[in-house]
């Protein structure tokens, strides 16, 4: 069934300048249905509004916030099928996956719910006799919000939950290519009972509506997860306003196999970060580097395993691995497949484009073998299912190699050794390690962000986002004679 979307401004359902389709990259055939675009005069309105909004917002007492939030979470929980389908359907991600992440999505809300009780600041003492000073954090304003494409809820949740949270305004533009999940988002949010204007959607091209949202001094602070180039196009327009900024951004992970690793593991957790969503994921397994004792017996496996696995319609059952999300992005997988082997690399199996029953983005997962980490394609984010085997003679090796890149976000290490494992987690230099499990996969609860190129500022998700989305107020107080 055709949706056709608008845009949230100021507390309102509006049509846009223009619209934009989505099809499903499962079925072309399929439209999933046309979306407004964001004109510059409905961005500034829902700008003016959000300040106004906010001010009421941060006056909620403690228990009304956590109401509003653990609705939002506990509907998208129990909607997880119904989104989720729409999630795959227009994404292109397996099914349960698609209702995995709109799952994950109710859990950021109902965790930040929580933490609305949990806002404590703390007390001391002056150097000066007979001061006290308070200290607690106070909600920074307007918070303006760019998602990605490949995690169209759960991303964008783990952003707007914390905003709403710390008693922030949100203006939310999402990424062009999924508005499905982005308008059923915000549906949910605004049914609650929050001021007109506090949460926004607007919808438009990133160079277009999203530079203006980045350029207005309106905006308090930008929390943005995308790519390297445009992150640092926003930090360069934040900067004019000293608005404070959150980025995450590439990546170019890798997955440790040790001579002493069980290989059965090995493979399961490589065929999962690299292939799982697609390989669109920020913490895709995109090198394994393997210890030359196991690598034979490994790559053996490894592509029996790719081989095996079932590319199809994302909604169909047995499917693995869905399509790509789109043509372009489609176009740029082939590219990087056809550049590994004109460096040198052995395209083991896989990298090509597939034809199936229903026209759609669809290609087969690829390895590349006998690979060094100097080609580009062990240097550079590829978005795609396609994963680099790295041969490397020690532990040492496996080492240097993983934390030689511009990167750091995720790594991880297979090995039965403890001492390796721990030495590796104290290391390996990137912002998230793993030890006998995917790169792929993090908790809400807790710190996430990498290092290098991959991200800048306050750390997302858990306690630690109060960092980004609070300012730190100290107030000095004397008690003045008994």
């Amino acid at each position: 069934m055709q949706e056709t979307g608008r845009n949230l401004i100021a507390g309102e359902w509006v049509s846009g300048i223009s619209e934009v389709e989505n099809r499903n990259p499962s079925d072309l055939s399929d439209v999933v249905g046309v979306f407004a675009q964001a004109s510059a005069d409905q961005l500034h309105d829902t700008l003016t509004a959000a300040a106004r909004a906010q001010t009421e917002w941060a006056a909620y007492g403690m228990e009304r916030k956590q109401g509003v939030l653990m609705a939002i979470g506990t509907e998208l929980m129990a909607r997880a099928e119904e989104l989720g389908t729409l999630l795959s359907r227009e994404e292109g991600k397996p099914l349960a996956e698609g209702k995995g992440e709109v799952f994950r999505a109710g859990q950021f809300f109902t965790y930040y719910a929580a933490e609305c009780l949990r806002q404590l600041g703390e007390n001391a003492d002056s150097v000066r006799e007979g001061v006290e000073i308070d200290v607690r954090r106070e909600p920074v304003g307007t918070v303006a919000i760019i998602s990605p494409w490949n995690f169209p809820t759960a991303t964008a949740s783990w952003k707007i939950a914390p905003a709403l949270c710390y008693g922030n305004a949100v203006v939310w533009k999402p990424a062009n290519i999924t508005p499905a999940s982005a308008v059923a988002l915000s549906e949910i949010i605004n049914r609650q009972d929050i001021p007109k204007g506090l949460f926004s959607l607007v919808m438009g091209s990133g160079r277009d509506i999203g530079q203006q949202l980045v350029e207005s001094p309106m905006v308090n602070a930008i929390s943005f997860t995308g790519s390297v180039p445009v992150g640092k196009g926003i930090a360069s327009a934040a900067i004019q306003n000293l608005t404070k900024v959150q980025m995450e951004m590439g990546s170019k992970n890798a997955l440790a196999v040790m001579d002493d690793a069980d290989l059965d593991l090995a493979v399961t957790l490589a065929l999962g970060g690299a292939f799982g969503g697609t390989g669109q994921k920020c913490t895709a397994s995109s090198r394994l580097v393997v210890h030359e004792a196991v690598h034979d017996a490994f790559v053996e496996k490894l592509v029996a395993g790719t081989q095996a696995m079932k590319v199809g319609h994302a909604l169909q059952e047995g499917t693995q691995m869905g399509p790509v999300v789109s043509q372009q992005q489609l176009d740029e997988n082939l590219a990087y497949a056809a550049l590994g082997q004109s460096e040198g690399a052995e395209l083991a199996c896989g990298g090509v484009r597939l034809e199936m029953p229903h026209e759609g983005f669809y290609m087969s997962p690829g390895v590349f073998l006998n690979t060094t980490n100097d080609m580009r394609i062990n240097r550079e984010e590829m978005f795609a299912p396609l994963t680099s085997v790295i041969k490397v003679g020690s532990y040492d090796e496996a080492l240097s190699v993983v934390n030689d890149t511009n990167f750091g976000l995720t790594s991880g290490i297979v090995t039965t050794s403890l001492a390796r494992a721990t030495h590796f987690r104290r290391n390996a230099r990137t912002g998230v390690v793993t030890v006998n499990l995917p790169t792929a996969g993090t908790d809400y609860h807790v710190p996430f962000g990498g290092r290098g190129d991959s991200s800048y500022g306050p750390r997302e998700q858990g306690k630690a986002a109060a960092e980004f989305y609070t300012t730190v107020k100290t107030a000095y107080i004397s008690a003045g004679p008994v």
